[in-house]
């Protein structure tokens, strides 16, 4: 399989895993306030992330350990910024929202998170964008609106505002991440679920909600693990390798995973409007598959750290004794160089056309 399909394939399981968590919520946490709900899910999360970060580090050896990617201290402010974009303003906005905002109306305002991703990315950040990547965004987002449409769904109220500027706050997570996104995946969403964890179960206390049994704690936790820290994971792998608009899109379609989930929990015939979904975001993902962005482009020198296989972009030498191991981590320096192929706007093609 090619790199690309490899790429595409880790920010769709990532949508995937996201998207189930909503109807695994329903089943599960029906009783509880949305803000303990939010809590819990984020708080597996890190906890989840942070046992395996642990076991990981205790396999490796003192030579891995010393050549491990570590977050820089020039990182940290993109990093607390998308914490307290996505983990802290985000759920707050939207647990607001969704108070005095109907169901079906917050549906369709939170598929302006793909959007406002794929603008930011374009606009601010300088990302490249065709017209056929452009139609493909524009299908997927259609297809989230047709599964969520409900008749006299639409209206702007202020909570139907504060739900679309907390898609405004996730869009900037996930273009403050993709800053990031070098380091190790595992830790940049372990320590988003401890903080964003750990504020909205503040919230939740002193908002009067109390701690659920440790059954239901178990599996809200267990559940956010996979929903929201294996998820992420595989976000920030793919943010590296696909570039944040792209990422985004494909990620845009985590809704049709949800309800295709719901539609076994709870069997009952697919609507039409579930079949017109699917096949707007099927055609999205085609035209994001078959994206072919080809030219002549420079590489400038880079110094930076993140795992790697010894591909055209990494032909170095080592200073230190290599077992031909790959893919491995290690600090390293790209040379200039001119050469042309396909490729995304990765973590090495943040060039200007």
């Amino acid at each position: 399989m090619h790199a690309r399909h490899n790429a595409a394939l880790t920010a769709l399981l990532a949508a995937a895993l996201f998207g189930a968590t909503t109807p695994l919520a329903k089943t599960l946490l029906g009783s509880l306030s949305p803000f303990m709900v939010a809590s819990l899910f984020y708080l597996g999360s890190g906890v989840g992330l942070a046992i395996g970060i642990l076991f990981q580090r205790l396999r490796r050896t003192a030579g891995e350990r010393q050549n491990e990617n570590r977050i820089q201290v020039w990182e940290l402010p993109w990093l607390l910024g998308a914490i307290a974009a996505g983990g802290i303003a985000g759920p707050a906005l939207l647990m607001l929202g969704l108070s005095t905002t109907p169901a079906a109306t917050s549906s369709l305002l939170l598929n302006l998170e793909g959007v406002f991703t794929a603008v930011i990315a374009w606009v601010v950040f300088r990302e490249n964008v065709d017209l056929q990547i452009f139609i493909g965004m524009v299908a997927i987002v259609a297809g989230g609106v047709a599964l969520s449409w409900q008749p006299g769904a639409a209206g702007v109220s202020p909570g139907a505002l504060l739900v679309a500027v907390a898609c405004v706050a996730w869009a900037i997570d996930n273009n403050l991440t993709r800053k990031v996104s070098t380091n190790d995946a595992m830790v940049i969403a372990c320590l988003k679920g401890l903080v964003a964890g750990s504020v909205n179960l503040g919230i939740a206390l002193l908002l009067g909600a109390h701690l659920p049994s440790l059954g239901k704690m178990a599996a809200a936790m267990l559940t956010g693990f996979a929903g929201y820290g294996v998820s992420l994971v595989l976000f920030v792998v793919a943010l590296r390798n696909l570039g944040t608009a792209r990422t985004g899109a494909y990620f845009s379609v985590a809704p049709i995973f949800g309800v295709a989930l719901s539609l076994i929990l709870w069997p009952e015939p697919p609507s039409l409007l579930f079949w017109v979904a699917t096949a707007l975001m099927a055609l999205g993902i085609w035209l994001h598959i078959r994206e072919r962005h080809e030219h002549p482009h420079t590489h400038e020198v880079l110094d930076h750290n993140h795992p790697h296989r010894h591909d055209e972009h990494h032909q170095h030498a080592h200073d230190f004794e290599w077992d031909s191991d790959e893919p491995h981590t290690h600090p390293h320096q790209h040379v200039t160089i001119t050469h042309t192929h396909a490729h995304f706007p990765d973590i090495h093609h943040r060039h200007t056309h």
